[in-house]
């Protein structure tokens, strides 16, 4: 993009006295030409450049003009350069790349070899979902449609949208935008997404409500949940839930208390920890997960198989 190469352009200048636009036009893969226009564009936004011919010659700022070299802090940099390597993590191009290469042109007494924090954005569907957020940048910087089937708890729907931004949260990639067949505003989940493509037609961007992201409850509460757990499982709960839901009993169990939002999701996760938790309440649920026990015990109590291959 022509404003990451001015931005480019002027970071290099700030930490060198003169390039050559030969130089600049191998740097950025353009022509002398492109290079020479960038100069003028430069020159017309206020910061006077100069060039000079012959050995030694070059592009360089006017002298006497004041700029400060120093527009941020070294450890200003350095968390600017994290959050690029954050979105390189899930870029299929090496648009960040060449981004965190300009930025730091110049800056290696600023910046220190480990900046004490590295942020992957990326899960174990790399290869299907970088395609995925390009693909769905494109349409957002272009205000197009994009058409996918989604997989959800109530089945699987077609659906087109009008996107409008990419969500990073609760460990997943999201895109909120307008949803033609529901009519408002929906949140989609990227590794739900399948035959994604970006339509021909344009959108005219709406009245935008505030993208609310409740970070802290995604979810309304429904019911509150209780179970006696073994202290083999401890990790996971502390992992997904957090130790304030966990109180341990006198025997070496703990009791594990949460609020939850959907019954089936529940017991599934139940049930995917075996015998090292016991479902206290809601009470009505028990009976529910003996009988999806009684259901296992026939499947795998049985010689053969009733599944057909």
């Amino acid at each position: 993009m022509k404003i990451d190469r001015l931005i480019g352009i002027l970071s290099i200048l700030l930490q060198r006295e003169k390039v050559t636009a030969p130089y600049l036009a191998e740097k950025f893969e353009v022509s002398r030409r492109t290079i020479n226009r960038d100069i003028e564009d430069i020159c017309k936004a206020g910061i006077p450049l100069v060039t000079s011919r012959g050995p030694g010659g070059g592009i360089s700022i006017m002298e006497g003009y004041s700029m400060d070299r120093t527009l941020i802090t070294s450890g200003e940099m350095e968390a600017i350069l994290a959050g690029l390597k954050s979105l390189d993590s899930v870029s299929e191009s090496a648009r960040y790349r060449l981004l965190m290469d300009k930025l730091a042109l110049g800056k290696q007494d600023m910046i220190s070899s480990d900046s004490g924090i590295l942020i992957n954005l990326s899960s174990w569907y790399r290869q299907s979902l970088a395609p995925k957020i390009h693909l769905i940048q494109e349409a957002i910087e272009t205000r197009r449609h994009i058409q996918f089937s989604y997989y959800s708890p109530m089945g699987e729907t077609s659906r087109r949208i009008e996107p409008y931004l990419l969500v990073f949260q609760w460990s997943s990639w999201y895109v909120w935008g307008f949803c033609l067949m529901r009519q408002d505003f929906r949140l989609f989940k990227l590794n739900r997404m399948v035959d994604l493509e970006c339509c021909k037609e344009t959108f005219d961007k709406r009245i935008l409500p505030p993208y609310e992201n409740e970070a802290d409850r995604p979810f309304p509460v429904k019911f509150l949940v209780k179970a006696r757990c073994k202290p083999s499982i401890k990790w996971r709960i502390v992992d997904e839930f957090g130790p304030e839901t966990l109180e341990e009993l006198p025997d070496g169990d703990f009791m594990f208390t949460t609020g939850y939002s959907d019954k089936k999701n529940l017991l599934c996760w139940i049930l995917s920890l075996g015998d090292q938790i016991e479902l206290l309440e809601p009470r009505e649920l028990r009976g529910e997960l003996a009988e999806s026990g009684r259901r296992i015990c026939e499947i795998y109590g049985q010689t053969g198989t009733n599944i057909q291959t």
